[in-house]
């Protein structure tokens, strides 16, 4: 693929500056925007530059530019959150997404640095797709994990496409699609088989995803799940004066939803810390949600303090009586979010108290009259193979959230797209209630069933469908990427020293 070549030759800050704006372009394939194409020019990009520079270390460092590039734009949603408490951490807008950037940017470094020893052409390509997954999985569990925006999310756009090609995640998650993913957008560095192999593998994906999506779906789970999207935004929700305003409106919400459902078992889900009172202790609230239910069950998102007088990030299964029959505590917490890391090197306090305490893991909910249910809420989502409790499959996955924080940027948009991406990874349909939007409602091949939009005040209610026998990736997890990765990487070492 012919290429700039005062570009590819640069040197110095111009190639670093250059590695900046191409990871920048690929960036533009996320979601909400999926402009593809960008990848088959930035891709040959950075390999064409890997190639031009004299070390292991130059290829590295163009790596990292390309990575930061990527992540600050993919990333430059988190400036909203900040911005809501700006009075009190103004000087983290211009230094939060740069930051964390740079740090993510250095899993695109190692593989570029490794794929620089690979001769031009397949091997390079295979070392450089297989060692930047191998580094995507380890973004998943280094410091906690950070798996936001793999490159394998790309191909969750809206529509029949979209359903076809998220099909590969069943078998090795979005990982292996992230794998494709690279291999493909490098096609054109390849010679004309390296490029007709590209080719017949897209076909095989294409063919795969649409038999898989023609098998007959499983027969529904006869339950009713009513979705509510109270649409009440950040600055309200903890301020005194509109805590019955917006505890009243999700009352109102339910009560009519449920009255429209009609009869039969009925779950009504709201988003998390939906309650603005602790449903732990507060009986009255816990009460007036059952009264509103009219003897359904109401998943609601609330905060509680433990035994420690710890705040926990929990979802309440609340019964017709307002007794509490479930309980989970979100254990993934977000980074300086919800908790301030041990391992900070510095003395700011970002999270005050340290922030919230973690629950024990993936569990699932058993729940009378309901099918059981495996929690996720928010942060959760956006990691595969560590969603459920897979000693107690459940039947389905309800995903609480508030992305409220994020506005309408693209960060609500790349959140939607990881829970599609888990509901086809573990083959279990999934409904998400968000605060703000987007709620919706996904099968086990992540079609969509129904929504709420960004903004909007509503409900819908849906009938649970049936959930499939676990996938392959469900039965045998991340070992299934990690082995595949691996195998590319090495095959990629092979091919250079068969050269």
């Amino acid at each position: 693929m012919p290429l700039p070549r005062a570009w590819v030759e640069a040197r110095g800050l111009r190639s670093d500056l250059i590695a900046c704006l191409t990871g920048a372009m690929a960036a533009l394939a996320l979601p909400p925007l999926h402009v593809l194409p960008v990848l088959m020019v930035a891709f040959p990009m950075l390999l064409a530059q890997i190639g031009a520079a004299g070390t292991a270390r130059t290829a590295a460092r163009r790596g990292w530019c390309f990575g930061f590039g990527f992540h600050v734009v993919g990333l430059y949603w988190i400036t909203e959150a900040i911005l809501i408490e700006a009075a009190r951490f103004w000087w983290l807008v211009p230094l939060a997404v740069p930051a964390l950037s740079a740090v993510l940017a250095v899993f695109i470094a190692v593989p570029a640095g490794l794929a620089w020893f690979g001769k031009p052409g397949v091997s390079r390509v295979l070392t450089l797709a297989g060692g930047w997954v191998l580094a995507d999985l380890a973004r998943q569990f280094v410091a906690t994990g950070f798996p936001w925006n793999p490159l394998g999310s790309v191909w969750a756009m809206p529509g029949y496409m979209g359903d076809v090609m998220l099909q590969w995640a069943s078998l090795g998650s979005v990982h292996a699609l992230t794998l494709a993913t690279v291999l493909l957008a490098c096609a054109p560095m390849l010679n004309w088989r390296g490029r007709g192999l590209c080719l017949a593998g897209l076909a095989a994906w294409i063919v795969f995803g649409a038999i898989r999506l023609a098998d007959p779906a499983p027969p529904d789970q006869r339950v009713r799940v009513v979705l509510v999207q109270g649409n009440v935004a950040q600055g309200q929700k903890w301020n005194p004066a509109f805590l019955m305003t917006v505890f009243e409106r999700y009352l109102r919400m339910t009560a009519d939803a449920v009255h429209a459902a009609g009869p039969g078992p009925v779950a009504v889900v709201w988003p998390e810390t939906a309650s603005p009172f602790q449903l732990a202790t507060d009986t009255a609230a816990r009460e007036a949600i059952a009264m509103a239910g009219r003897g359904a069950t109401v998943l609601a998102g609330a905060v509680r303090f433990d035994e420690a007088d710890r705040p926990r990030n929990a979802l309440f299964g609340l019964g017709r009586t307002g007794d509490v029959e479930a309980l989970y505590d979100k254990w993934h917490l977000v980074p300086f979010g919800e908790y301030q890391p041990d391992w900070l090197p510095i003395g700011i306090q970002l999270v005050p108290g340290g922030g919230f305490a973690r629950g024990p893991g993936p569990r699932t909910l058993r729940l009378p009259g309901l099918p059981p249910a495996g929690p996720l809420i928010c942060y959760e989502a956006i990691f595969p193979g560590q969603v459920i409790d897979r000693d107690d499959r459940p039947t389905w996955m309800v995903n609480v959230t508030n992305d409220a924080w994020f506005g309408t940027s693209t960060g609500p948009r790349q959140h939607l797209a990881a829970t599609r991406l888990r509901a086809v990874e573990e083959g279990l349909p999934l409904f998400r209630a968000a605060n703000t939007g987007i709620s919706v409602a996904f099968d086990a091949y992540g079609r969509e069933i129904t929504r709420i939009g960004m903004e909007e005040t509503g409900v819908r209610t849906a009938t649970l469908p049936g959930g499939l026998s676990p996938t392959f990736f469900a039965r045998f997890g991340l070992p299934v990427p990690g082995l595949l990765s691996l195998a590319v990487f090495g095959l990629g070492v092979f091919t250079r020293r068969l050269r």
